[in-house]
């Protein structure tokens, strides 16, 4: 790929396409199958760099792995990880290295984990802290808090864990390292999180209780249950659905509609958040595809205006807020986002970069600790923005360019693989100048 891409005002967009595979739940389904006895068929994986190194690593963890073909893929379980010959490499893989470090945290193995230089950037310790208190060892092999570290596993104790901030990350790791400790684990988030690794323990023949309270979840499991084999048919991907259809909302005349998308509620705070800015977004064939609700999405180009966003609503859609805060540069008034802090964490900090993309672009933007505010008018674009080889930052601005009077640039964007594999191609497809 080029070593930058650029986006051009575009005429109207029309088209179906799919929404690729969904990358919560492909690394799911490769680290269960793998702890799991028996063999995982799964269909529709995401094929991205993320995945892949996800796949490559539950292969050193002793699982067997086939590529049957495309997005078809066999997982032969032995019933647990055994000690990996080598280092643990999740490139990019942010939830693919935590839930990684759960699960290994069971085991009676010594495990060394690294990443990519942007996944050596991004904590560790809120894993690895209450994966310690189970009686893991932890050992950091350069920067405390960042990658590589060591982990020593087994022998673990189940804890009762109380999250300071709603992490599905945070809670899927320690319920991975539940399986394997003594007596039942619990996990209280203030506020729910995705739930793609309760459901899929239920889907391999685990026992996972879900109480509400108050405004967030308590969830728990009981140490020492087997997981069996099972069949995963992953749903399409809401967060690289938005991409397309942000594009469709921002570019007179166009109708996108994306199909096979996963409609879980705790993943579809962007879409409600659209509606509330006026977006013309429906959603229509809703059924259930192994264990979540898809449906077809379908964006028509609509008049935004500026909503405040619902602090509370930022788990369900956290990964989103670059590709909302691209859309909001077209509506009318201020859209507010607080309650964000997370952005900082990601593979970049989200927030830094698109205040100063959006400003280059013209966009007028207040940033705040915990959030940014952008107020919508013309958008100039003409810049070239820096992304920090972070995948939705990229696409987001690549989106903007798509509406904007001049010509928006990405550096390194050969990132977007990570996540959309195809971007460039689907997006052109629908009739979008992207090269």
């Amino acid at each position: 790929m080029a070593s930058a891409l650029t986006a051009r005002r575009a005429s109207a967009l029309s088209g179906v396409v799919r929404a690729p595979g969904d990358k919560s739940i492909s690394h799911r389904a490769l680290i269960l199958g793998a702890m799991a006895t028996g063999v995982t068929n799964i269909e529709g994986l995401l094929e991205g760099d993320d995945v892949l190194a996800t796949a490559r690593a539950v292969e050193a963890f002793g699982a067997g792995v086939e590529r049957l073909g495309e997005g078809r893929w066999r997982i032969t379980g032995r019933g647990g990880f055994t000690q990996p010959a080598g280092v643990i490499d999740c490139g990019n893989a942010g939830t693919g290295v935590r839930l990684l470090m759960g699960a290994a945290a069971g085991y009676p193995i010594r495990t060394t984990f690294d990443g990519d230089a942007s996944l050596r950037k991004r904590p560790m310790k809120r894993v690895a802290g209450p994966l310690a208190d189970m009686g893991a060892g932890f050992r950091w092999l350069g920067e405390e808090d960042r990658l590589p570290l060591e982990i020593e596993g087994g022998s673990l104790s189940a804890i009762d864990f109380v999250q300071p901030v709603a992490s599905a990350q945070v809670k899927s790791a320690i319920l991975l390292a539940g399986l394997e400790a003594v007596g039942v684990t619990t996990v209280s988030e203030p506020a729910p999180s995705r739930d793609h690794t309760e459901r899929m323990l239920r889907a391999f023949g685990a026992e996972v209780g879900m109480l509400r309270a108050g405004d967030g979840w308590i969830v728990t499991l009981k140490g020492g249950q087997a997981l069996t084999a099972t069949a995963i048919a992953v749903p399409g991907d809401p967060s690289s659905a938005a991409f397309p259809l942000a594009a469709a909302l921002i570019v007179p005349g166009s109708e996108v509609r994306v199909e096979g998308v996963m409609l879980n509620l705790l993943r579809t705070g962007l879409f409600e958040t659209w509606r509330e800015m006026g977006a013309d977004l429906t959603v229509s064939n809703r059924r259930m595809a192994g264990g979540e609700e898809v449906g077809e999405v379908t964006a028509r180009h609509s008049a935004l205006t500026g909503v405040t966003v619902p602090p509370e609503r930022a788990a369900s859609m956290i990964d989103e807020y670059p590709i909302l805060a691209a859309t909001a540069a077209f509506a009318e008034g201020s859209t507010v986002m607080r309650g964000v802090g997370e952005m900082r964490v990601k593979e970049s900090d989200r927030i830094v970069l698109m205040v100063a993309g959006l400003r280059a672009c013209g966009v007028a933007v207040e940033e705040e600790p915990e959030g940014f505010t952008v107020t919508g008018g013309p958008v100039r674009g003409g810049a070239s923005v820096t992304t920090h080889g972070d995948h939705r930052i990229a696409m987001s601005h690549l989106v903007l360019g798509l509406a904007a009077d001049q010509p928006v640039s990405v550096d390194e964007p050969e990132m977007i693989a990570t996540s959309f594999p195809g971007f460039v191609e689907l997006m052109r497809g629908l009739g979008s100048e992207i090269g």
